[in-house]
């Protein structure tokens, strides 16, 4: 279950996208360029996706019940699918805006104020997503990565769009602007796609990432040098919880004690190597042809 304390890091990104939305529209307002329209606008798809994080963050926290045994944490990847799709739709408007902009060039006004509270809103969504990254990694929310990732592709946006405004100051040449914008939107579309790929393979439980499973085998070769032996070795990601299931062959003439004595050392072990996992393990004798019949995932009737 995810400790209830990640929900204040969603407030934290709210906070961030209400403040950035008050600067970044406040710096197009006095400048009226087109390239702040868009970095303003990306800010109201942080505030939903900030808000979209919250609710899936409280979702997620919750017990497992009757009718979700293995708890909520899958809901996490709907706010990353979530975020994903904001982002798509924001490279969207971004591209709108801009094209409309290129075709009806339009001058632009107090560019020295309204690039430094650009630059103030950046410093905050920069410093906001370097807090989310390293909270989401160390307990292994989707949500808050995703988030974290929203934020960086912000502040890459308003990089490009304070350099564009500012050449366009320097130079007087009116076309960079929006070609700035354009050039944004389409970098921040891959961002886009990477979040909803993700969100689609936790969805469709894909297994834990690789150098755990390595540290699950690590666990598995200790115990086989000491005459036991494993199959059927399946894993799931789920949120921040990881599902593990293992066939673990014993010798037949061991008493149902004995052998659930060495299942609890295993699962242990493995608990150590990986934490936040959930493990379960099935003991069967390794004398018995039928206890390697099961080993697909849909066992064949006889």
């Amino acid at each position: 279950m995810l400790p209830p304390s990640l929900k204040r890091y969603a407030w934290l990104s709210i906070a961030a996208a209400v403040a950035t939305i008050l600067l970044k529209g406040w710096a197009w307002w006095i400048t009226g360029s087109v390239g702040l329209l868009s970095d303003a606008l990306e800010s109201f798809v942080n505030l939903a996706g900030a808000m979209m994080a919250l609710a899936m963050l409280t979702l997620a926290a919750m017990p497992a019940d009757g009718n979700h045994a293995h708890g909520h944490g899958k809901a996490e990847y709907f706010s990353s699918a979530f975020e994903g799709f904001l982002i798509l739709i924001a490279a969207v408007a971004i591209s709108y805006t801009a094209i409309e902009r290129l075709l009806n060039p339009q001058p632009i006004e107090a560019v020295g104020i309204g690039l430094v509270v650009s630059v103030v809103a950046s410093i905050i969504n920069l410093a906001t997503s370097r807090i989310l990254m390293g909270v989401g990694r160390k307990y292994k929310s989707i949500t808050l990565e995703a988030d974290a990732h929203h934020l960086r592709t912000d502040v890459w946006t308003s990089v490009g769009v304070i350099a564009g405004v500012g050449l366009v100051w320097a130079t007087g040449w009116l076309w960079l602007d929006p070609v700035i914008a354009l050039l944004v939107a389409m970098n921040i579309v891959w961002t886009g796609w990477q979040l909803l790929q993700r969100s689609a393979a936790g969805l469709m439980d894909v297994s834990i990432p690789e150098e755990e499973l390595m540290a699950i085998e690590a666990v598995l070769d200790d115990y086989r040098q000491q005459g036991l032996a494993f199959h059927a070795l399946r894993t799931r990601q789920a949120g921040a919880r990881a599902f593990i299931t293992v066939h673990v062959l014993v010798p037949g003439a061991w008493t149902i004690q004995h052998g659930h004595d060495w299942s609890e050392r295993i699962e242990a072990d493995i608990r150590q190597a990986v934490p936040h996992v959930h493990i379960t393990t099935h003991l069967e004798p390794m004398e018995d042809p039928i206890s390697l019949a099961d080993q697909e995932l849909d066992r064949l009737a006889d």
